[in-house]
């Protein structure tokens, strides 16, 4: 994944608009990856209040220790591609995508 400048400032959005799109389209042909996704859904509503601005943050702790591991997105089903499509499709089904008015 590449990091742009002013990523940061908008993680969920950034997320979204580099893997999440293609792999909550992927989720429709593929019914594993919905139950691994819901899985790792299910463990992050369990572990974090849902609101924009929690799960922002555990997004940038999660890619700021993705980053120290060199981890690359492959296109593979692995945990943390797992976990980032979690992500998305909370920050989706929660509303918070669209900036705050």
């Amino acid at each position: 994944m590449v990091f742009e400048e002013g990523w940061a400032h908008s993680p969920l959005r950034w997320l979204m608009d580099t893997l999440g799109h293609a792999q909550l389209a992927r989720m429709e042909a593929e019914p594993a990856l919905v139950a691994a996704v819901d899985q790792h859904a299910a463990l992050l509503r369990d572990a974090i209040p849902l609101d924009r601005e929690t799960l922002g943050d555990y997004l940038l702790g999660f890619l700021d220790e993705l980053r120290h591991r060199g981890w690359i997105f492959s296109g593979d089903h692995d945990a943390p591609a797992l976990r980032l499509t979690a992500v998305c499709w909370l920050a989706r089904e929660q509303g918070f995508l669209t900036e705050p008015a």
